[in-house]
């Protein structure tokens, strides 16, 4: 047996697969938790984006195509628009990105299962999409590509 054939502690199968796996999760870690942020970012500032192009027309949607219960729909046309481009920006930066998840995954369930509910045959596999990527942000936080870590990094917490 020479040294080449003769395992090294630590290696094995085990051992193999953190030689394969770990360089792919410490680059493509970071860079999945940035694809997530920034493709919700981009779908809820587009639709804010929208909302504030044709601001009487978002009114109008809310009064009478949305009806979200329990807000008037000038107050939930204002919330909505701004969350859906106050959040997106934060998500980019990775700034208070756990905390800007949220309100867009409030939209998110809003969307499909309280304005979808009023119609049996609305179904939207995107809007699953958008709660299974809004849920792995809040979970995972903004990665190592952010402010966020930058911040706590700087603080020691890191």
């Amino acid at each position: 047996m020479t040294t080449m054939d003769t395992p090294r502690s630590g290696q094995g199968l085990a051992g193999l697969y953190a030689g394969i796996f770990g360089p792919v999760e410490r680059v493509g870690g970071p860079l999945v938790d940035l694809a997530f942020r920034l493709i919700m970012a981009r779908i809820f500032f587009q639709s804010g984006w929208l909302k504030l192009n044709d601001f009487e027309n978002t009114v109008f949607l809310f009064q009478y195509e949305y009806a979200v219960p329990v807000l008037p729909p000038e107050i939930a046309a204002y919330f909505a628009t701004f969350f859906e481009l106050a959040m997106p920006v934060l998500l980019v930066l990775g700034f208070m990105t756990r905390l800007a998840a949220l309100p867009l995954l409030g939209m998110a369930l809003v969307i499909q299962f309280v304005l979808g509910a009023s119609n049996p045959a609305y179904f939207q596999w995107e809007h699953y999409f958008w709660m299974l990527s809004l849920v792995y942000i809040f979970v995972r936080g903004a990665g190592p590509i952010s402010l966020d870590h930058l911040i706590w990094r700087k603080s020691g917490t890191v």
